[in-house]
C-alpha cells in the first residue's frame, strides 16, 4: 500500500501541477476463478488476473481520463499528462464546467466479511462438487443436458484523490448455478435452473455454495424439466398476474433502476438500455407505482452485488430513497450529475475495471417490504 501512496501522490501532484483543479488514481487488481461441468465432464477451468490503474482529472470545467497496465513512476506520469491533455481537449467541446458535490476528506479501508475464502479452496474439491450435484441431476433418464457452475472473482482496489482522500478495498463475489434441459426434439425443450436462471451471485465467500441447497434441488430441476414437455400452454389474457422473485428483480432493474440512472436521464450515457421517461421535472410529482411502492439504492445491503464500501469516487456507501409511496423521490447519482438537482452523490459511480471510466451504475435496488 506504501507504494501506491507514493505513486498516486506522483500523479495527483504532477496533473495539479498541469492545471488540474481535481484529480483522482484508481489501482486496481481483478482475480477470476470460473468452472463449469456438463454431462458429467469437466468444461471450463479458467483462472485469470488483471491488474492496472486509472487517473481521471478536470481541466478547464472538464474531463480527461487515461489508463495503464503498466504500473511505474515513469508511466505513472506519462498517463497523468495524457489526461490532462484529453481534457483539455475535452474543454474545447463543453457546455458547461463540470461541477463536483462536496466530499469530505477520507482514510478507511473495507473488505467483505467473508467466513470461506473460495480461492483457498482446493480445485479438485471444486470440481468434485460440480461432478457430483451434476450426477445428481443426470439420476432422473428423461434428462438430456445438465450443466453446473461456480464462479469468484477478488477485487482490490486503491483509490486516492486530490482531496485527500485514501481508500482500499477487497471485494470478494461468488456465484453458482445449475440447470437441466429435457428434449422431444431440437424445438420442443424443458429447462429448469436453481437458484436462478443464470445462477446466484452474492458478495459472500465459499459459504454461499453450501448454503443453496443443491443437493435437495438437483434431481428435482431434472423432474421438472421433463414435466415441462407435457404441460400445457400458459393461457393468454388481461388478469392480475404475482410475480416470482428472479422476475421481480428483473422487473426492478429495467423498469426502476435503469431508467433512474441520472446520467441517463440528462442523456449522457444511452448504451441498449435506451434513455429515460423518468425527467427531472417529473421528480417528487410522477405517480411511478402504487402507494404501497417504496424502492432504495442501498450499497450496505449485506451481499448484494451492488455491495461495497465506498464507491469509484470516494463516496461512502449509503441507502437512500427513490420511490416513496409510489412518488418518484430521488436518482442514481454522481458527484457530478448530484448539483444539477440540488443534492449530494448517493455514490453510484463505478467503473468495469481500471481501463474504463466511473459511470453511474446501480447498486442494490430494492423493492422494500410491506403489507
Amino acid at each position: 500500500m506504501e507504494d501506491y501512496k507514493k505513486l498516486s501522490e506522483i500523479a495527483l501532484n504532477l496533473t495539479k501541477d498541469k492545471g488540474a483543479t481535481y484529480s483522482d488514481i484508481r489501482i486496481e487488481k481483478r482475480e477470476d476463478e470460473n468452472l463449469s461441468v456438463k454431462d458429467g465432464s469437466p468444461e471450463l477451468i479458467d483462472k485469470s488476473s488483471d491488474f492496472g490503474f486509472g487517473i481521471r482529472v478536470i481541466v478547464d470545467g472538464a474531463w480527461g481520463f487515461a489508463a495503464s497496465a503498466d504500473l511505474n513512476e515513469d508511466n505513472i506520469k506519462k498517463i497523468g499528462l495524457q489526461a490532462v491533455e484529453i481534457a483539455k481537449a475535452s474543454s474545447r467541446l463543453k457546455k458547461k464546467d463540470v461541477v463536483l458535490s462536496p466530499l469530505e476528506r477520507t482514510v478507511d479501508s473495507y473488505k467483505t466479511p467473508i467466513i470461506q475464502d473460495p480461492f483457498a479452496i482446493p480445485l479438485k474439491e471444486k470440481l468434485d462438487y460440480l461432478l457430483f450435484l451434476d450426477s445428481l441431476m443426470r439420476k432422473v433418464s428423461e434428462v438430456n443436458l445438465t450443466e453446473a457452475e461456480m464462479s469468484f472473482r477478488r477485487i482490490n482496489k486503491f483509490f486516492a484523490s486530490s482531496e485527500g482522500s485514501i481508500i482500499q478495498q477487497e471485494i470478494i463475489q461468488s456465484g453458482t448455478g445449475i440447470s437441466a434441459t429435457a428434449m422431444k426434439t431440437h424445438r420442443e425443450m424443458g429447462t429448469r435452473s436453481y437458484p436462478n436462471s443464470g445462477g446466484q451471485y452474492e458478495t459472500k465467500g465459499y459459504e454461499l455454495i453450501k448454503e443453496l441447497n443443491f443437493e435437495e434441488n438437483a434431481k428435482k430441476i431434472s423432474e421438472e424439466a421433463v414435466a415441462l414437455l407435457s404441460a400445457k400452454e400458459c393461457p393468454s389474457g388481461i388478469t392480475t398476474i404475482i410475480l416470482d422473485g428472479p422476475q421481480m428483480s428483473l422487473q426492478i432493474h429495467e423498469s426502476i433502476g435503469h431508467p433512474l440512472e441520472l446520467d441517463r436521464v440528462f442523456g449522457a450515457e444511452r448504451n441498449f438500455s435506451g434513455t429515460s421517461f423518468a425527467t427531472v421535472d417529473k421528480l417528487n410529482q410522477l405517480k411511478y407505482a402504487s402507494e404501497i411502492v417504496n424502492v432504495v439504492t442501498d450499497s450496505t445491503c449485506p451481499f448484494g452485488l451492488g455491495t461495497f464500501g465506498y464507491d469509484d469516487e470516494g463516496v461512502k456507501a449509503g441507502k437512500r430513497d427513490l420511490i416513496k409511496n409510489g412518488i418518484l423521490v430521488g436518482y442514481l447519482t454522481s458527484r457530478e450529475t448530484a448539483p444539477l438537482i440540488g443534492r449530494s452523490s448517493n455514490g453510484c459511480m463505478r467503473a468495469d475495471g481500471w481501463g474504463n471510466v466511473p459511470i453511474i451504475r446501480m447498486t442494490n435496488t430494492n423493492l422494500l417490504p410491506g403489507n
